[in-house]
C-alpha cells in the first residue's frame, strides 16, 4: 500500500484534535515570535535572535512560567512541564542573552534563584503584547464567538 492509500484510509491521524491543537499552538508560537522580532522595545541584541529564528517555542517557557520576584529552576521547570536539564539548558541560553540572571536564594544558601534582567523584563512585555496581537489575529480569522467558545473549552479541558 502506497503512502497516499494509507493516508485516505486512516485520515484521522492527520486530523484528531491532538495534532490540530499542536499545528495551532505552533502557529500562535511562530506568530508570537515573529512580532517579538519586529518590536522595537525589544533590546536589538534580543530582537535579531528572534528574527534568525534563534529563539525557539521552547525559549518561551522560561517567558511563561518565571516569576516576576523569581523562580528556583526546579520549579520553573515543574512548571514548564520539563526536565530540569532540560529547563537549565534553555535557562543557560537566556543567561548568555541577558534575559535572566541567575542569584543566590534568599531562603537557601544552596539553592539560585532565576530572575528576569531589565532586558528580560522589556522581552516579557513585548512578549505580553505579542500575543495580544496573536490572538486578536486568532479572534479576527475564526471570529469572536468561535473564539471565546475556544477559550472556554480548552481552559476547562485543561483544568480536569
Amino acid at each position: 500500500m502506497d503512502s497516499t492509500t494509507e493516508h485516505r484510509d486512516d485520515p484521522w491521524r492527520q486530523t484528531h484534535l491532538g495534532r490540530l491543537l499542536g499545528h495551532a499552538v505552533r502557529r500562535f508560537d511562530e506568530r508570537v515570535l515573529t512580532l517579538m522580532a519586529h518590536d522595537i522595545d525589544v533590546p536589538l541584541a534580543l530582537s535579531n535572535l528572534a528574527a534568525r529564528q534563534q529563539v525557539s517555542a521552547a525559549h518561551i517557557h522560561v517567558t511563561r512560567h518565571l516569576s516576576l520576584s523569581g523562580s528556583r529552576l526546579t520549579d520553573l521547570a515543574q512548571n514548564a512541564g520539563m526536565s530540569k536539564q532540560a529547563m537549565g539548558a534553555l535557562v543557560d541560553q537566556c543567561e548568555a542573552w541577558g534575559l535572566v540572571t541567575r542569584e543566590a536564594d534568599p531562603l537557601d544558601a544552596r539553592a539560585r534563584q532565576v530572575r528576569f534582567t531589565a532586558d528580560g523584563l522589556a522581552w516579557l512585555e513585548a512578549f505580553r503584547r505579542a500575543v495580544a496581537q496573536a490572538e486578536k489575529e486568532f479572534r479576527d480569522s475564526v471570529g469572536d464567538d468561535i473564539a471565546t467558545v475556544l477559550t472556554i473549552g480548552l481552559e476547562a479541558y485543561a483544568q480536569a
